[in-house]
């Protein structure tokens, strides 16, 4: 089951043929887990054009978390667990950032410019924050209170990729495990994924201790939800193969996380 968006929206950006802001994928499913990806398309509103942008820069990785979106769905049918994903690239704003960010309305990045974000008005910032991220932010708030509500706090994961080479520069991470303040999670990612032969960096090649971390700091971190970042390495799943196969992986280890987390409550209160 899906939902697409809040029933009625309707805004300037959007054309009444194009999809809404974002999906919910198992809107009533009530394990306690709750996956979000943020950067899940390359999807520009028709009223933007192409934001001066080639087809290359279009689907590139400042565009999407390539494979990203593909593993959060799949994860979500798999599991039968309620999943979020935005509808739209990062470039028209980027929902993982505080909108204050600069890199909210990204202007140039990885030797790319962004012509469609260069001497952007605040009236064109807000129009985009009103149509794109907010109703994303709302869809997530009201699916962190539904479930608190059905059971025990969800387990908050938020799923993104990575580019294997940036600036340049290779990156020999093939997953990254992203965490702050909460520990609950990062044992159970870090010895699952290495468990399975891969090499994963602990808070790289991005750091959950980073201010660049919007959605987890605003959803999960504020109301003490246990929570996880996971970082893909995009080569590993530019395909249906190696989204399945990460996919079969990540399953094992989320299928884990409520009785792992009843475990050590329990230890703890005894």
């Amino acid at each position: 089951m899906t939902r697409e968006s809040h029933p009625g929206i309707v805004h300037a950006l959007l054309a009444p043929d194009e999809p809404g802001p974002f999906r919910v994928l198992n809107p009533l499913a009530e394990k306690p887990i709750l996956l979000v990806c943020d950067h899940a398309s390359h999807r520009f509103p028709k009223s933007l054009g192409d934001m001066g942008l080639d087809p290359f820069a279009r689907r590139c990785h400042l565009a999407v978390d390539i494979g990203a979106g593909q593993v959060t769905k799949s994860l979500a049918k798999s599991l039968g667990v309620t999943a979020v994903v935005h509808n739209y690239s990062r470039l028209v704003v980027d929902c993982n950032r505080q909108l204050m960010d600069p890199g909210a309305f990204l202007e140039y990045g990885d030797g790319i410019l962004v012509p469609g974000n260069r001497n952007l008005h605040q009236e064109d910032k807000d129009l985009r924050s009103s149509a794109l991220y907010w109703p994303y932010h709302c869809a997530i708030d009201e699916q962190v209170q539904r479930l608190r509500k059905a059971g025990p706090s969800p387990a908050f994961i938020s799923i993104h990729s990575f580019t294997p080479v940036l600036n340049g520069e290779s990156r020999k991470w093939e997953m990254g495990v992203l965490w702050d303040k909460d520990e609950r999670l990062r044992e159970i990612f870090l010895e699952g994924l290495r468990e399975e032969g891969y090499l994963v960096g602990d808070n790289e090649p991005y750091s959950g201790k980073a201010p660049q971390d919007f959605t987890i700091d605003h959803h999960a971190e504020e109301v003490g939800l246990p929570h996880i970042g996971i970082e893909i390495r995009q080569d590993l799943i530019d395909d249906e193969a190696g989204v399945a196969e990460i996919a079969k992986t990540m399953h094992r280890i989320i299928a884990s996380i409520p009785d792992r987390i009843n475990a050590k409550d329990e230890r703890a209160t005894a």
